[in-house]
């Protein structure tokens, strides 16, 4: 904002929200790039992931020209894998930010002090729907 000539003054509360804004959205590549991690079964957050992260999500498309293309191609990050939605497909197959699981009330920024308990995000996986074993079932059949 300095850098700019037209920018004459800023409020007190803009470099607040800028640093929310940053904090979210490095969190938000950081969760999608941990994805891929541990489709690899890694448990070491590496540069390929970040860029298996960009190439996969469209809201990233502006960084795909800084992603250096030698490494797409070794480790095949532009191929689509299981458990992760196509480009393309409907936003709501993983969302593009993340809520805190409980809201602490209190909870806020406030001139660049936190307020009230700090909150941790976590990644919510989309749950799925499985059938009970075999015996589960004939049992719930001849209860019914």
């Amino acid at each position: 904002m300095k850098a700019d000539e037209d920018v004459r003054m800023i409020s007190a509360e803009a470099p607040v929200v800028f640093a929310k804004a940053c904090e979210i959205f490095i969190l938000e590549l950081t969760l999608r790039s941990w994805m891929h991690t541990e489709e690899n079964k890694r448990r070491t957050l590496q540069k390929n992931d970040i860029a298996a992260a960009i190439t996969r999500t469209d809201i990233y498309d502006f960084l795909v020209d800084i992603v250096p293309r030698d490494e797409m191609k070794e480790e095949g990050v532009g191929l689509p894998r299981a458990g992760l939605p196509p480009m393309g497909a409907p936003a709501d197959a993983h969302p593009y930010y993340y809520m805190p699981q409980q809201q602490v009330p209190g909870g806020g920024m406030v001139y660049g002090t936190q307020q009230g308990h700090p909150v941790t995000y976590l990644w919510q996986e989309p749950q799925e729907q499985q059938e009970p074993p075999p015996e589960e079932q004939q049992s719930l059949r001849g209860s019914g």
